[in-house]
This record gives C-alpha cells, sequence and structure tokens, in this order.
C-alpha cells in the first residue's frame, strides 16, 4: 500500500444549481440530481455524464454518494473526478465512505466541507487489483440494494399513478357518474392543508449526541443516520423545511425527524399514504420563502386550498396503498440489513484484515 493525499488522486468540482428539478421520478427526467447528503430529485439534463462521487459541501450532515450513471450535482455539494489512473472510482466512494466528512468543519455558520481540508485528507492506497477485488466484494451487496430498489420505485410509481388517476386527474371509481363544478366534484370540498393536517417542524440533534441505535435519523431529502431514541410514533409522513424542499417520505416506524424537515404531527382527515401523495402534488419547494437557504413556512403550508374526497374514497385508496407500501416496507427493511452487512465489512477489507 502506498500512502497518498486525496489531493493528489482526485479533483472536487463545485455543483452548480438547477431550477425545475422535480422531487418525484418521471420517465421524461432520468437524470438523478444529488445535494448534500444524497439524492433529492430528477432532471432532464446531466452535469457529468461519467460515473462521479458526490461529497457533501454544506449543512449539519454532509453525506458521500456514488453516481454510476449520469447526474446533476446541486451547488450544496461537489461532484469528484480522478486525477491518475492507479486508483479505480468506485474503491475510492468505499473508502471515503470511512472518512468523517462531517468533520472538516469550516467554522462558518452553515457547517462546510473545503477542498483544502478534504485535499490533505490521506488514504492508503493498494495496487489496483486489490482495490478491483475489494470492489467486487462490496459492490454484491450494492447490486442487491440497487435491485430492491428497483423494485421499490416501480411500486411505488404504482401508488403515484393511482394516486394521480383519481384525485389529480379526477378519474376516480364511479367518477362518469358524478358531477363536477368548477373543478370540484359532488361531494368533494375544498379545503385549507391546516383542516386537514398539522404540519411540525423537526427536532435538532447534533451527530455529536447521535447514539448508535435502530431509529431513522430523518434529514430534507431521506435518512441521514440511525439513533437509539425516536422522537416520533410512526407511521408518519415527512418533507422538507430546510435546504432542499419539495421531497416527500411515508415513514412506516417510529423516527427521528431533524429540524430540517416538517413532519406530519396531527392527521385530521386523512391518513398517511394520501397525505404523502397530497404534500408530493403540491410541490412545495414553489412555496420557498428563504433568501439564502430555502426554507419552508409550515404556516404558508396550511393555507394551501387543497380538495377532500369523500371518506369512502379515502379509504379504499389507503387500502389499495397499504398493499403497495407492505411490499416497499419488506425490500426497504432488507436493504438496510444488507447495507449494515456491507459496512461491517467494509473497514476490514480496506485495512486487509479481511482479504477480498
Amino acid at each position: 500500500m502506498k500512502l497518498a493525499k486525496l489531493g493528489d488522486i482526485c479533483t472536487l468540482n463545485y455543483g452548480r444549481s438547477l431550477r425545475g428539478y422535480s422531487p418525484e421520478p418521471d420517465s421524461h427526467l432520468p437524470v438523478r440530481v444529488f445535494g448534500t447528503n444524497g439524492p433529492i430529485g430528477w432532471s432532464r439534463e446531466a452535469l457529468t455524464d461519467e460515473p462521479t462521487i458526490i461529497i457533501g459541501r454544506k449543512g449539519a450532515y454532509r453525506g458521500v454518494h456514488y453516481s454510476e450513471f449520469p447526474s446533476w450535482t446541486i451547488d450544496t455539494a461537489y461532484y469528484l473526478e480522478l486525477s491518475v489512473s492507479n486508483v479505480d472510482l468506485k474503491w475510492l466512494y468505499y473508502r471515503l465512505m470511512l472518512l468523517d466528512i462531517n468533520s472538516m468543519d469550516s467554522g462558518s455558520a452553515i457547517p462546510s466541507t473545503k477542498r483544502e481540508d478534504f485535499y490533505s485528507s490521506r488514504v492508503q492506497v493498494p495496487e489496483i487489483n486489490i482495490q478491483r477485488r475489494v470492489v467486487n466484494a462490496l459492490s454484491s451487496y450494492d447490486d442487491l440494494i440497487e435491485n430492491n430498489q428497483r423494485r421499490t420505485q416501480l411500486l411505488e410509481e404504482s401508488a403515484r399513478l393511482l394516486y394521480k388517476e383519481w384525485f389529480v386527474h379526477l378519474r376516480f371509481p364511479g367518477h362518469e357518474h358524478v358531477k363536477v363544478t368548477n373543478g370540484v366534484p359532488e361531494g368533494w370540498e375544498r379545503l385549507p392543508l391546516g383542516d386537514l393536517i398539522t404540519l411540525q417542524r423537526g427536532f435538532d440533534l447534533p451527530v455529536s449526541k447521535r447514539v448508535e441505535g435502530e431509529v431513522p435519523i430523518y434529514a430534507s431529502t431521506g435518512i441521514t443516520g440511525y439513533h437509539a431514541e425516536s422522537k416520533v410514533s410512526g407511521p408518519g409522513v415527512v418533507t422538507g423545511r430546510s435546504g432542499s424542499l419539495g421531497h416527500v417520505m411515508y415513514v412506516s416506524d417510529d423516527y427521528w425527524p431533524l429540524n430540517t424537515t416538517l413532519w406530519i404531527k396531527d392527521f385530521k382527515k386523512i391518513k398517511p399514504h394520501f397525505a404523502r401523495h397530497l404534500l408530493a402534488n403540491l410541490h412545495l419547494e414553489q412555496y420557498n420563502g428563504g433568501a439564502a437557504v430555502p426554507t419552508l413556512n409550515r404556516n404558508d403550508v396550511h393555507r394551501i386550498q387543497a380538495l377532500f374526497p369523500p371518506s369512502m374514497l379515502l379509504s379504499l385508496f389507503e387500502e389499495q396503498a397499504l398493499d403497495l407500501y407492505r411490499q416497499v416496507d419488506v425490500l426497504t427493511k432488507t436493504n438496510e440489513r444488507l447495507a449494515k452487512a456491507r459496512d461491517l465489512l467494509l473497514p476490514k477489507l480496506m485495512s486487509g484484515e479481511l482479504a477480498a
């Protein structure tokens, strides 16, 4: 093995701001968009056509992510390019998973990763054939995870299409016999969102106070880690409040929503699956009230007018969506176990304690 500075083997490029990307996947939007702690949406256009590693640049939690396909990295993150030929990109991704990016704190009001700090970090680089054997061993876990993620996307897409068919295009069961006036079917109501749900700001949980456990910690774009204590009982719905807006997540079990999120404290008239799709179709990113940092004010969201269907239709949708999301839950838990097994193996392979 050779000891090398990261600055000698790779370059970090600033991401670029991107308007109009969708938090939800679409057949016309094939490119994954990444932010400081992971995927945040989909775009028509790619910033880089090559596989790359995404490094979080701004925020209390800054992750390391890998994209095999063309992608777009927004300006809260960097995308990485190799400068040498004796390093395998995916090996470097696995090695960077062991690097504590969040300890690289510039000391500014918003924690950030400086390129100088990153470049000065040193890693042990084995021969390229050893790197590739390590990648093959770890990729077997990631391939299974990716396959499950594709199945999850298909199930979630089925639920999205069902919601849109019934509650956006208004082609719900029996719609042929229902009169529609000013876009409101007979028996439906247009109500402020605050009459249907109550949104609440999430809770602080600094990295230094997290205790390893099974409870997922949710930031504005998804799970950022696990903790020993939950703050909210599941099932629930979470969306971004600060930093990244528009991504809406259903949570099946107890969880901890961070202060960069809004979570549904009270399902007054609707249930979680319907609420998740209702919020997603409101495109909450358009209600950004922040200047430097995108921010969502829950009071503004509570005032948004939404269609409220009859209880029989709500129950029918919830029943069908529940079946789809039960399958999603099984796949998600399987992926969590696979990721934990991979992460246990990772340091042993990197150190040479285990031979690939």
